[in-house]
């Protein structure tokens, strides 16, 4: 078991990449989709399962934490991973996006964030260093510096002012973090949809020489071509050898497109929401549960998927239970995407290595348009 934090490049196919993360609590096979676990829970799912299916990492949130239970608490209760019974590898995000959409009468300056808790109304005030002790106290592996998030489309002005403003906030959460041997601390680039902010950004990061690199305020209304476009654009400027995020994205398709473009680490509420709401996706493509034409299909879902939910229950039953609200239809939809995210990262990082990306992605991307066989 290795005591500190290193990325290893096991594989190229173009700017594909597949690799491990190695940590004190485990480690991350690269690329990898990392299940959103915002308030210390994979909704619908045991964390046994969670790991089961293949993660090798999940996603905890610092705004939802610090509200309820609270990170003070968290942390004498043991910490975070004790807390949620998940002994493997967990990233926090810094709780800056979650200010920006969630919380109510926010006031930014250069010193942090204040708002009030859109739970109870209580005033809290976020700073990059306050950011930083909450993700400490939780005892995340990887901790996300305090950044600001702009919605997109915006004006050049604001996405530079914001851009900016993370790249000092990173310095802070550098300085807060210290060094914390088998821990890591990522920056965050921004820069809205403009190239040549977007490339100050990530050369700016770079040189504070930080364990890991996001690429952040995208997947936040733009169209995918927009996003695609921002990771050509920064990748180049990203040191090889650290591991790449692109925050909450998303669609299996968009998770492809940016695996090639040398994208390293994903986390979405997608999956996990949509099978909440009675959407599935498969490799036919996506399905919705909801539809009559399944209220008298005895077939399961996909007969060759690994996933017990996917493999065993009866369309006709996992019908019934969406139409009836049933918290088992909430459950098992959410695992059937859950493993079926995690068979298309497998199934990514087996082409990088046997160099046939193209090949995959292609035979995917007609699986899911051609749709199930008659």
């Amino acid at each position: 078991m290795t005591t500190d934090f290193s990325f290893h490049l096991l594989g190229r196919d173009g700017s594909a990449r597949t690799g491990e993360i190695r940590m004190p609590r485990g480690v991350i096979r690269t690329p990898a989709f990392m299940p959103v676990g915002t308030a210390a829970t994979v909704k619908g799912m045991y964390p046994e399962q969670v790991k089961a299916l293949g993660a090798d990492v999940v996603l905890g949130n610092t705004y939802h934490l610090m509200l309820r239970p609270g990170a003070e608490r968290v942390a004498g209760l043991g910490g975070l991973h004790k807390f949620m019974n998940w002994p493997h590898p967990i990233l926090t995000d810094s709780g800056g996006f979650q200010v920006m959409s969630l919380a109510n009468l926010r006031k930014l300056t250069e010193e942090g964030v204040t708002f009030r808790s859109h739970i109870d109304g209580s005033k809290h005030v976020l700073t990059p260093e306050r950011s930083v002790e909450i993700q400490n106290l939780l005892g995340s592996d990887i901790v996300m510096q305090l950044d600001e998030c702009v919605a997109l489309p915006c004006e050049d002005k604001v996405a530079e002012k914001a851009m900016r403003l993370s790249l000092r906030w990173a310095e802070r959460c550098k300085t807060a973090f210290g060094e914390q041997p088998g821990r890591a601390l990522f920056g965050i680039v921004q820069g809205g949809a403009v190239p040549a902010l977007r490339v100050e950004s990530a050369r700016e990061l770079a040189a504070m020489d930080l364990k890991g690199y996001a690429i952040g305020g995208l997947a936040v209304g733009e169209p995918q071509d927009v996003m695609l476009a921002m990771i050509e654009t920064v990748e180049p400027h990203l040191p090889q050898e650290k591991p790449r995020y692109l925050m909450g994205v998303g669609t299996p398709d968009d998770i492809v497109e940016a695996v090639s473009r040398g994208v390293d680490m994903f986390d979405c509420v997608m999956p996990t929401r949509a099978g909440r709401h009675g959407q599935i996706f498969t490799r036919f493509g996506r399905m919705n549960l909801k539809n009559a034409k399944h209220a008298d299909d005895t077939r399961p879902i996909d007969p060759q998927s690994n996933c017990p939910a996917a493999n065993t229950y009866s369309r006709a039953y996992l019908h019934h239970l969406v139409k009836a609200e049933e918290m088992l239809g909430k459950m098992l939809l959410t695992w059937i995407n859950l493993a079926y995210y995690q068979e298309l990262m497998a199934g990514l990082r087996a082409a990088i290595a046997a160099g046939r990306l193209a090949d995959f992605i292609a035979e995917t991307k007609q699986g899911w348009e051609r749709g199930e066989p008659a």
